[in-house]
């Protein structure tokens, strides 16, 4: 047989390229990130996340239609609190920053809205969780597991009683999905579907977000509640458990680095993917961008490209309303 015979040339043309592509990008696709900050009354600009800014809760209807008119229909809220303190209790109040920005965008747009569920903006130490109490000069840390998934729960049922459509708790504390579907079942919010970060692995690509929602730990590191970066056949048993416990939607966070993670948790589970392109991945392309050295458009574009080729189903990404206007 002549070697020539096949051709994969042929289907590359234009006209029948994308009739043959196997995977696209839509904006049905995207969730885009808005950080609402209680502690201001103008837009911030974030100088890590270039094109982004904490938005007072009296913009965050602005914001979001901002986000809407590109094609983008689903936003997730994080907050800056006004005050913080030991237990994170602007967590769950009533009258806290995401609870109001929720009612506000619910009240006055259509778009369909996730809230963050943790506790590492709104602590004053900056862990995503109670930790004992300890010296100021004890380097240690030890988060109480079970303590914080009440106060996960109250968080998870203040956000749907203000009209959250969907709550991503994002703590990496064991037991934190059957505990929120347990408190937003007895609560009557048995619609309100929960997007578990299944697998959040303790990144350095976290940089900016901790500096755009004020959530960097005042002491010591993650590493004991998030996951190694090096595991990833516990990522399947993370997932796994919270299947068992009720989670709808599965999210693996950072993405590109874990696309192996996305396709395994794809091909295992019978549940939407969710995968996160996060701060650091949107602020490293837009640093090399800005030097001459990449296209921006070309690599987001194929970025995100990449992460649903993989096997995501909803991409979390700061690229969400650029790539839009795009498509």
């Amino acid at each position: 047989m002549d070697h020539l015979t096949h051709r994969p040339r042929r289907l590359r043309r234009d006209g029948v390229r994308s009739l043959v592509s196997e995977v696209d990008l839509s904006t049905d696709d995207l969730v885009a990130p808005v950080f609402v900050d209680a502690t201001t009354d103008d837009r911030q600009p974030i100088p890590s996340m270039p094109g982004h800014e904490r938005v007072p809760v009296s913009d965050a209807v602005a914001r979001v239609e901002e986000i809407r008119e590109t094609g983008v229909e689903a936003v997730i809220l994080f907050g800056i609190p006004d005050s913080k303190d030991a237990q994170g209790s602007r967590a769950w109040a009533e009258d806290g920053v995401v609870q109001r920005a929720v009612r506000a965008i619910g009240e006055e747009t259509d778009a369909y809205v996730i809230t963050d569920v943790c506790m590492c903006e709104y602590t004053d130490h900056g862990h995503c969780g109670v930790i004992e109490d300890r010296a100021d000069d004890d380097p240690t840390l030890t988060v109480k597991n079970d303590e914080t998934l009440e106060l996960l729960a109250e968080t998870a049922v203040s956000h749907a009683a203000a009209g959250a459509d969907m709550v991503a708790p994002s703590s990496m504390t064991d037991g934190m999905v059957g505990a929120i579907r347990e408190g937003l079942d007895d609560a009557g919010h048995t619609e309100v579907p929960i997007m578990s970060y299944a697998a959040k692995y303790e990144s350095g690509f976290y940089g900016p977000f901790r500096d755009a929602a004020d959530g960097a730990p005042a002491f010591g590191d993650r590493r004991h509640y998030q996951m190694d970066p090096a595991n990833a056949r516990e990522a399947m048993r993370e997932v796994e458990l919270d299947v068992e416990q009720g989670a709808d939607v599965l999210m693996i966070k950072p993405a590109l680095p874990y696309l192996d993670v996305v396709s395994a948790v794809g091909q295992e589970f019978d549940r939407p993917i969710a995968a996160y392109n996060v701060s650091g991945e949107y602020a490293m392309l837009h640093a090399a961008a800005e030097k001459g050295w990449l296209d921006l458009e070309a690599v987001a574009h194929e970025s995100l490209l990449s992460i649903k080729r993989a096997g995501a189903d909803l991409i979390l990404t700061y690229f969400a309303e650029d790539v839009a206007r795009r498509l």
